[in-house]
């Protein structure tokens, strides 16, 4: 009843410091698989990814004031997708791998964005980690390997020397925290969709694994925040 109250609070155009306040609860409530077998719906799902900008042709990412409640709304999705499989079901009918794959697009070369696309990736990673059909939506129909290595190659600050050699620059400062953690759910993400490729068959593929090993060589190259978090980056 409570996430239900919550739900019904945040459909409504309510203040921003409001609905980041209740998706703050729900999001600690939706750690509990019990709680959410009653409200794991197609309209509390459609409720979340409205509220996370999900629909960027409808309702683009524009007001830097909005972007809390975007950051809230896709830790709550996150929360709900790998705590229940019928969440897990729900996600491919809504197509919602393809709608955080334009998110993405949307976020980049944008200031400001990097917790969006953070958990933007994570939850690219869960549902390619949890549903083997979003897994191969990924990779086939949209895209994935080509849109997870761009996110992976805009957090590092990958610059190009030949079309397949990444400048190196042994005096660069190491990685931000929050540029570590997108470089981590990158891939992470991009694991789970190159898992079931070992036949490599069309001339775009070969490009696109070329492309994607010269910038996991300059990952290997770069160094985290701390020493923890480099080893979690290589």
């Amino acid at each position: 009843k409570l996430c239900e109250g919550i739900l019904n609070i945040l459909e409504k155009d309510t203040e921003t410091s409001c609905q980041v306040a209740c998706l703050e609860a729900l999001r600690i409530l939706s750690r509990d698989k019990k709680i959410l077998v009653p409200v794991t719906t197609k309209r509390n799902m459609q409720i979340l990814m409205k509220l996370a900008k999900l629909d960027t042709v409808e309702d683009p990412l524009e007001r830097v004031s909005e972007f809390p409640v975007v950051v809230e709304a896709l830790k709550c999705l996150c929360n709900i997708i790998f705590n229940s499989s019928v969440a897990q079901k729900l996600s491919l009918e809504l197509n919602l791998a393809a709608m955080l794959c334009s998110l993405l697009q949307e976020c980049k070369d944008r200031p400001l964005v990097d917790d969006i696309k953070c958990f933007d990736l994570r939850l690219l990673f869960l549902l390619s980690l949890l549903h083997t059909d979003i897994r191969a939506q990924l990779r086939q129909e949209l895209q994935g390997v080509r849109v997870l290595t761009q996110a992976l190659e805009s957090s590092l600050s990958v610059r190009w020397t030949e079309e397949y050699k990444v400048a190196e620059d042994r005096n660069r400062l190491p990685l931000s925290l929050q540029e570590t953690d997108c470089a981590i759910e990158a891939l992470k993400a991009l694991f789970n969709v190159t898992l079931d490729s070992w036949n490599v068959h069309s001339k775009n593929e070969s490009h696109q694994f070329r492309y994607m090993a010269a910038i996991l060589r300059h990952c290997l190259l770069t160094k985290g925040p701390t020493e923890e978090k480099t080893e979690e980056l290589h």
